[in-house]
């Protein structure tokens, strides 16, 4: 079962963005899958590694995207990226010292973070870039 499920109201309306949204969740999903054969705190820190600097590079694109449309909510938008790579940042280091891999736990933030970030701030980001609104 995936850990994510892409919708298309995810899509920002920048193909390389929307792109690598559909990369993440599709990554995030494999290493769910992988690590319920393997959970230990070695492959979970190795696997969150990978997905946290896939995540940090697509962040930087779309932040760049951001920039030169001069998007009004753009500290709002960073801050909320920021959040998810200290919490991904946070599981690796529990993971370092040995404290056991809560899946279920890792899997339900994820998620509630993607469903909310994706639903609000990229949502809010698509009507701005396609100009439906002029709001932030």
């Amino acid at each position: 079962m995936a850990l994510l499920n892409w919708r298309d109201e995810f899509s920002l309306g920048i193909p390389e963005v929307d792109h690598e949204h559909r990369e993440l969740v599709r990554s995030i999903n494999s290493m769910h899958q992988v690590l319920d054969h393997s959970p230990s705190a070695a492959a979970v820190s190795s696997a969150l590694g990978e997905i946290h600097s896939q995540i940090a590079a697509h962040f930087a694109l779309e932040e760049k995207h951001m920039r030169e449309r001069r998007y009004p909510a753009f500290a709002e938008h960073k801050r909320d990226h920021e959040f998810l790579l200290d919490e991904i940042r946070e599981i690796m280091d529990e993971c370092e010292q040995e404290l056991p891999y809560d899946r279920e736990g890792f899997g339900a933030k994820l998620n509630a973070w993607f469903e909310k970030h994706f639903s609000t701030y990229d949502a809010r980001l698509h009507r701005f870039l396609s100009g439906t609104s002029s709001d932030p």
